[in-house]
């Protein structure tokens, strides 16, 4: 069967009915384009996906990086696919056209990304990582690195990395071990071991930048010692002299269970270094501040994480919607003639629940991530200061849910499509394992599930006096109060504004807990985030179910494509905020009582 990665008529909706995109045109850094421009550009994506990214998704899997102690080789096809994007110039697509780029919105250069990761995420990492890398170079590097290293980067030949995490640090950064000592020509020479570093070697481009953190001698103790240092692979020869082979060396390769085409290493920097030995770092911004800089990158890297999460999600979904329509197997429950002819499995009444559970996942996650990235774009480009103000603190604290709750949900998406195509949904002859397997790794890396939680609860709901979050709440009421008059949606509105009244003082009572005991405040972080989750993409549900309701009730020359499409809308919010959103209620009980069953269990119990 012909398989769809992402549906158009959902992302032409999310772009410019629920966000309205096209009023990014108003903007002055946007007044050369158009609409038409805009899909241009994601039709171009849509082809350089399917054509070069597609092509080796199976492939790419199962024949997974190789290293023969001196060289990487990776599968032919991913070359090509990292040429392809690069030479349609999406590595420097959101860039000023000054630059060297196209100028375009973030939104835009995310949907882009998100039909690219549909087709084949192993391959995607390559341009998602040197995207993040890029963007820290040209915000905060000096003029020399941005000079020397960004013309690269933005063309293809060189890709980026970022090098936090060490074999005995996870996601602990204030203990990791890497250092940096100053040498006599202003650069540093480091030495140390990173782990989990995904596209830390390969045999794609001619060089990598990998952002390295790193603790320079003497520095303060804990976060607020670590500094950030551009460190190449190859540095690149000054004044007509030849390039040289960089102290950094891959000590290995890791065997995942999914995302196989991108490598994950093990690097060591210095290895061969003697007294005064050591791979040659670049100090980016200010010593110290490391940290703070590699969070532009880390946030950026989450967002896309989360919205990764829901394309694979999505095209799981559609492979099953498309499965359970053409799949005959059994009769109604009300049919008892043995001879009759059997039914397609999508009209047997489990089949339906469970395709409709994953569309309100899905498209609910896919919602959340747009909605996100347009709080980036807002943050950079809204006309004052204030709107610009506002979205970068709504942005910070809808990160978390942005990464970790598409990454929850829409992994249940695809186990639930495997569901529903039974034993077929468990063999590699059909693309279901292996999404699931691709999509395991996203409640994983980029913080956790548990890390997300507790930056939530621990830093931005409290954070400059809940200002984020009464934003959020203003923002919700908003939508509340414009949905009031519609009697299709009244139910929706009275669930989501009982679940925001119930997310709302338990917000209060926690950060109570906490006051007095940080430790047990903490300790059921991860409950609340599932619980502010469930209240969040309720409320994008309601905001895609208010335009479906009133485009229904107004536009009486709708055809039966749309119409089928809207109230598709509809129904998958009526599941959403009636099926879904009530769980918290009974979560709500266990941290209103500070429920301490998990916290109190002693290791030796175990």
């Amino acid at each position: 069967m012909s398989e769809q990665l992402l549906n158009n008529r959902d992302i032409e909706f999310l772009l410019y009915e629920f966000l309205d995109t096209e009023a990014l045109l108003q903007r002055p850094r946007y007044s050369e384009h158009s609409r038409e421009v805009f899909n241009a550009t994601l039709e171009t994506a849509q082809t350089i996906a399917r054509k070069y990214f597609a092509d080796h998704y199976t492939k790419g899997d199962a024949n997974e990086p190789t290293f023969d102690g001196e060289k990487v080789t990776l599968i032919e096809e991913t070359r090509k696919a990292w040429d392809a994007f690069a030479e349609a110039g999406f590595l420097a697509a959101h860039y000023d056209f000054d630059e060297g780029g196209m100028q375009l919105p973030e939104v835009i250069l995310r949907t882009a990304m998100a039909h690219i990761s549909a087709a084949n995420v192993g391959t995607a990492a390559y341009p998602f990582l040197t995207l993040g890398a890029a963007n820290l170079v040209r915000s905060f590097a000096s003029e020399q690195l941005r000079d020397t290293y960004l013309p690269p980067m933005m063309d293809g030949r060189y890709a980026g990395t970022m090098a936090l995490t060490e074999p005995d640090q996870g996601s602990a950064l204030a203990d990791i071990r890497t250092t940096a000592t100053p040498a006599d020509d202003g650069s540093y020479r480091l030495r140390g071991q990173k782990m989990f570093i995904s596209g830390g070697d390969q045999s794609i481009t001619e060089n990598i930048v990998h952002m390295v953190l790193a603790r320079i001698k003497d520095a303060p103790p804990g976060v607020k010692g670590i500094s950030l240092f551009l460190v190449p692979k190859i540095i690149p020869g000054k004044n007509g002299e030849a390039d040289a082979r960089n102290d950094v060396k891959l000590a290995g390769l890791l065997h995942k269970m999914g995302y196989r085409n991108t490598t994950s290493t093990v690097l060591s920097f210095g290895e061969d270094a003697g007294s005064e030995g050591g791979a040659v770092g670049y100090l980016v911004g200010e010593p110290h501040r490391g940290l703070h800089y590699m969070f532009q990158m880390m946030n950026e890297a989450r967002i896309g994480v989360g919205s990764g999460a829901a394309v694979l999600g999505y095209r799981g979904y559609l492979h099953a919607l498309q499965y359970a329509r053409e799949r005959p197997q059994g009769r109604m429950p009300s049919n008892r003639d043995p001879q009759s002819r059997q039914v397609p499995i999508i009209q047997h009444a489990d089949v339906r629940r469970m395709l409709l559970m994953q569309k309100s996942y899905v498209e609910g996650g896919l919602a959340l991530c747009f909605y996100a990235s347009s709080l980036v774009e807002d943050a950079h480009s809204a006309t004052t200061p204030v709107e610009r103000e506002r979205a970068a603190e709504l942005l910070d604290l809808l990160t978390p849910i942005a990464k970790s709750w598409p990454s929850k949900y829409c992994l249940k998406a695809n186990d639930l499509a495997i569901q529903v195509l039974g034993g077929s949904g468990y063999i590699r002859e059909y693309p279901l394992e292996q999404l699931y397997r691709d999509n395991r790794l996203n409640p994983i890396h980029e913080g956790t599930e548990g890390i997300q939680a507790m930056d939530l609860l621990g830093r931005k709901v409290p954070a400059k006096g809940m200002a984020g979050y009464q934003i959020l709440t203003q923002e919700i009421h908003k939508t509340l109060s414009a949905c009031a008059g519609d009697k299709a949606l009244q139910s929706l509105v009275e669930g989501l504004n009982s679940g925001l009244n119930q997310l709302n003082g338990i917000s209060e009572n926690l950060l109570l807990q906490m006051s007095a005991d940080p430790d047990r405040g903490l300790a059921n972080a991860t409950l609340y985030l599932d619980v502010f989750g469930r209240v969040v993409v309720s409320w994008i549900w309601l905001r895609q179910a208010a335009i479906a309701s009133e485009k229904l009730a107004q536009d009486p020359a709708l055809s039966a494509e749309d119409e089928g499409f809207y109230r598709g809308k509809l129904q998958a919010a009526r599941f959403y905020i009636e099926w879904e959103l009530p769980e918290i209620t009974p979560q709500i009980a266990l941290l209103e009582s500070a429920n301490s069953v998990p916290f109190d269990m002693q290791q030796e119990w175990f």
